[in-house]
């Protein structure tokens, strides 16, 4: 077994990473004389008081940059008022300010282990703009109408001040709502929020069922998350999988973004649209689905591999999550594209959807802030305020940056990880194959889910191939981990 041969610093390989991939780390001093005079929200003209709603949030047990918050209440004839909040960032936030000409550079926020790199400044996208527990902010509300069997029928947006009443993690909620643990502390003490959330996980289920019925995907997700302590040594890796809790924002989140999609189309006001298109390794996905006895149709359709993926899941519970990753892989990114008048895009793949917009994380996603100013500009009656060439450029630059932001990611999982492997060269693990590219082939081990190059041994595999294989070497600094086919 090898040994740990330094202590490479995560903080500074970080930098060095958001840096090399076109990003600005730090915010300019302009910006630092802006956020001077802010103040916490207050009600004001056209902005709705709905401070009494028993509004509630999911997420990172770690997030405190929190964009959405939701309330359901049943209504006549067994249709469910669904309200989702989203903070309202444009009102701290205004087009062409300083900070949205630096959001406008990064147009996203990047996560690593060892540091996160906001799109906006912390004052705004940890405070001012979060909706945090407790504390009165400015939203976007989307009120949607959904049927007892998902469909989502009418829909309304507007502002109002709000205050988040629960703040509570995926982990702990979901926990709860699968009978593994305790309630979360939130619904011990506070009045109706039990209640509350069962009717989140009710009308999430529906919404859920009929998009699967529609062909939308249901992939099981794993994440590595490295843990480090104070000092930034990686003490372990966490293995994070969906869980119900995270099914009920996804679904409220998916159906506001599909209504406010169709808003901004019926009002034809120019928007960014999220498209991921048809596979283009669909012939290895039914490759792939001969190899379990199942038959794909020759051309793309997602309700068959939705079918298909339905079908492994009770056959296979074990090694869904396996299938789940190399399908994934396959089907690709998402790009940004212009929805406008007379323009006829592509739906999302995946979702099972055509309309499909993203409105609900305007703290972290640019195209999630230039969606809230049109939705507020189509709501208020007022002239676009982007015309189609200006979108085009933004489309253009947030496509760019995202994939920037996905390598960056990617490389500091895997520093971390190769960090934590470091102990263990020469180890055999088990592996599926994720990636053949002219620079080699790529798998994730399943136990811990990390990610490496097959350098010894892997021609003639290809994306989705169960592997065996040893950990030749680790250099955390490059974020490089080595495997051997055995």
């Amino acid at each position: 077994m090898g040994k740990r041969q330094h202590t490479p610093d995560l903080h500074r390989i970080a930098r060095e990473a958001v840096r090399a991939a076109g990003f600005e780390p730090d915010f300019p001093a302009d910006i630092a004389r802006e956020l001077e005079g802010l103040r916490e929200a207050q009600a004001g003209a056209g902005v709705r008081d709905m401070r009494d709603v028993l509004w509630s949030s999911i997420d990172n047990k770690e997030s405190r940059d929190l964009d959405q918050i939701e309330y359901v209440e049943r209504g006549a004839g067994g249709d469910f008022r669904v309200l989702v909040g989203i903070a309202d960032v444009d009102a701290y936030v205004p087009l062409g300010s300083a900070v949205d000409r630096h959001a406008a550079l990064n147009t996203v926020s990047v996560y690593t282990p060892a540091e996160i790199f906001p799109m906006l400044p912390p004052r705004l996208s940890t405070d001012l703009t979060s909706l945090l527990e407790e504390k009165d902010r400015l939203a976007v509300v989307m009120e949607l109408c959904v049927s007892a069997g998902g469909e989502v029928r009418c829909e309304q947006v507007y502002r109002a001040l709000v205050r988040n009443r629960a703040q509570m993690d995926y982990e702990t909620a979901g926990a709860w709502l699968e009978g593994r643990g305790p309630a979360p502390a939130q619904v011990k003490k506070l009045e109706g929020l039990e209640a509350q959330l069962k009717l989140q996980d009710e009308v999430a289920s529906s919404l859920h069922e009929l998009r699967r019925k529609n062909g939308a995907l249901e992939l099981e997700r794993q994440e590595l998350v490295p843990v480090l302590d104070d000092k930034g040594q990686v003490v372990r890796l966490e293995e994070r999988r969906n869980n119900r809790a995270q099914t009920i924002i996804e679904s409220l989140m998916i159906a506001a973004n599909t209504s406010m999609a169709e808003l901004l189309e019926a009002k034809g006001v120019p928007s960014l649209r999220r498209v991921v298109r048809a596979p283009e390794r669909w012939p290895r996905i039914v490759e792939l689905a001969e190899s379990l006895g199942e038959h794909l149709p020759p051309d793309p359709d997602p309700r068959a591999l939705s079918d298909f993926m339905s079908k492994r899941r009770e056959a296979d519970p074990g090694g869904y999550a396996e299938l789940s990753l190399s399908v994934l892989k396959m089907m690709g990114p998402g790009d940004y594209m212009v929805e406008a008048p007379g323009l006829e895009q592509e739906g999302h793949f995946g979702l099972a959807v055509h309309d499909y917009t993203h409105s609900t994380a305007p703290n972290r996603r640019y195209p999630d802030l230039v969606t809230q100013r049109c939705l507020k500009s189509a709501a208020d009656g007022a002239p676009a305020p982007y015309t189609r060439e200006e979108l085009e450029k933004i489309a253009e630059r947030c496509n760019l940056m995202e994939s920037a932001a996905r390598k960056v990611e990617r490389r500091m999982r895997k520093a971390a990880a190769a960090a934590m492997l470091s102990a263990h060269i020469g180890e055999t693990f088990d592996a599926v194959v994720t990636g053949v590219k002219p620079v080699g082939t790529f798998a994730r081990l399943l136990h811990p889910p990390a990610d490496g190059m097959v350098v010894k041994g892997g021609r003639g595999l290809d994306v989705g191939d169960r592997v065996r294989v040893r950990l030749l070497s680790t250099d955390p600094d490059r974020g490089f981990i080595d495997f051997a086919r055995v």
